[in-house]
């Protein structure tokens, strides 16, 4: 076994057997938030320390033996995830409010979802592995409408149908894509001058 195989399984040990002990300690909500401004069509992710000094490098999170995001600089992809969601969500009302004149002066998002870390370390072959429930909340401030006049609760309803209808990612979410996996390595070493690949595919 390779010291790095050894170093990660030294490190995982006693985080498998404390959730053995306690199931409900593997359970983590991972956070997402961006804020809204009603100067552009933008939404700006607000995930701390790691996005400002990191250029997006994903590793595990510490729940999985990872280290600590804000001295690594490694993000999970769980909350990478989220903050796909955040911002395509943001960026999607922010155009839907700006096509319908509804004026959405600041606001943020925020996406919640709860990931179960005894299925992705193989603790439990009857935990889910990913995220299984996503909450999703935007707390806006609207302003006056043209002619004057407050935002409608009729508005604010057409306003969160169209953004759901129409956010990208949101949508890839709920209705599950076709997707196909495909592995392919390849030897560092080659034998007579011809390269060995091994390839697994798999549609999921």
């Amino acid at each position: 076994m390779s010291s790095a195989a050894q170093d990660l399984r030294s490190k995982q040990a006693p985080i498998k057997e404390g959730y053995r002990a306690d199931p409900s300690s593997a359970v983590v909500t991972l956070k997402s938030t961006g804020s809204l401004d009603g100067t552009s069509i933008a939404c700006k992710l607000s995930t701390g320390v790691a996005v400002k000094e990191a250029s997006r490098v994903a590793g595990l999170h510490p729940a999985a033996g990872g280290p600590d995001p804000n001295i690594s600089g490694e993000l999970c992809s769980g909350d990478m995830l989220l903050d796909a969601l955040v911002a395509c969500a943001g960026v999607t009302l922010k155009a839907v409010a700006t096509a319908l004149s509804i004026p959405v002066l600041s606001g943020n998002v925020t996406a919640e979802g709860d990931l179960d870390f005894r299925g992705t370390l193989g603790v439990d072959k009857g935990a889910p592995v990913g995220i299984t429930g996503i909450r999703m909340t935007f707390d806006l401030v609207f302003g006056q409408k043209d002619g004057g006049g407050d935002v409608s609760e009729d508005e604010v309803e057409r306003l969160g149908k169209l953004t759901e209808r129409y956010c990208v990612v949101l949508q890839t979410l709920v209705n599950k894509p076709e997707i196909v996996v495909r592995v392919e390595g390849k030897s560092d070493k080659q034998e007579d001058g011809n390269e060995r690949k091994v390839v697994w595919t798999h549609k999921a």
